[in-house]
């Protein structure tokens, strides 16, 4: 009992305990989505998606998103949700994907992120430059320079004003061109110095536990190679002819998707089908080198995973990662 005259000693804060998430990243074709979902059957898990063109809702065939019948199996989210016409970015993805995790935590479900941009999963995990959101104008006035410069003397304009982020980028890197010289226009720094910033934003009240799909090379390439020639029996010519349809501004995210300048030029009559699918294979091995060195070398705290889930795969890692989540102890959190 309190005596008379005082008041009452506070007990200790406590605080919340971190929600779980599991996180399965990698390269392109490695299997992400067949792990997600079997990890989201086996404890009662929910699939979130963390790829920068599966987000869209214009090419699900070409961008590999998970069919109609996987989705029935558990809940999907986050695919299909922008449509081709809008810039997506990792920001406006953390801020759908905290949503979603939020949403799937209050139903008593475990969040399953799934996908291999690496800088949205940084964004969500570690947070973000503080960067200030740039006017719409000063965006629309950066993409007419461009057009009427040209990518060449666009760069070779950011250089005389931004050398240090002229010489980071490719004059061909459009988005990134217009990027860098519309911050410098609405802020007067340069993207390079918020880039130096310490990150804000970070999902501190989230646990995440992370595999990392990495295959052998070339069990990957050749999953790269037989994916892409399916995806085109598969209706993906289609799917860029309905896109090319629309006139959408080249420079825009989802005109960048893996396939779609190859396949373009096949509609458009200036590459025969077997070179258009041999190109855009090779640019798929590309850019699944380029994620493989990322994840290894970038990606926050994970488990990394020496060999891709699936039938193309000789060994699978589900036992292995099965017996993680359960020793983890995350979904006695939920």
């Amino acid at each position: 009992m309190t005596p008379p005259g005082t008041s009452p000693v506070p007990g200790p804060v406590r605080k919340p305990v971190p929600k779980p998430v599991v996180v399965v990243a990698g390269p392109t074709a490695s299997g992400k989505s067949a792990l997600a979902l079997a990890i989201a059957e086996a404890f009662r898990g929910i699939v979130i998606n963390a790829d920068s063109m599966q987000i869209y809702a214009d090419l699900r065939v070409l961008t590999a998103r998970p069919s109609a019948e996987e989705e029935r199996r558990v809940p999907h989210r986050l695919y299909g949700v922008l449509d081709g016409a809008e810039k997506g970015s990792a920001g406006q993805w953390r801020d759908l994907a905290l949503a979603e995790i939020s949403r799937a935590h209050a139903s008593g479900l475990l969040p399953v992120l799934c996908g291999g941009t690496g800088l949205y999963l940084r964004s969500l995990m570690q947070g973000i430059a503080p960067v200030p959101a740039v006017p719409a104008e000063t965006r629309a006035a950066a993409t007419a320079l461009l057009h009427r410069l040209g990518n060449a003397g666009f760069h070779a304009a950011l250089a005389e004003r931004d050398p240090v982020m002229a010489g980071r980028l490719h004059p061909g890197n459009t988005q990134r061109l217009i990027r860098a010289w519309e911050v410098l226009d609405s802020t007067g720094r340069s993207l390079a110095d918020w880039q130096q910033a310490a990150p804000v934003g970070g999902a501190t009240h989230l646990d995440f536990l992370c595999f990392t799909l990495l295959p052998p090379r070339d069990a990957l390439y050749a999953a790269c190679d037989g994916r892409l020639a399916r995806m085109v029996e598969q209706g993906a010519l289609q799917e860029v002819a309905a896109l090319a349809a629309r006139h959408l501004d080249p420079a825009l995210p989802v005109m960048k998707a893996l396939g779609v300048r190859e396949l373009a030029a096949h509609l458009a009559g200036t590459l025969a089908l077997d070179t258009a699918i041999e190109e855009a294979q090779r640019e798929t091995r590309r850019y699944a080198k380029r994620q493989m060195t990322w994840f290894r070398h970038q990606m926050p705290e994970s488990y990394i995973v020496e060999t891709g889930f699936g039938a193309q795969y000789s060994t699978s890692p589900i036992d292995e990662i099965f017996s993680k989540i359960r020793r983890s102890g995350l979904t006695d959190a939920i």
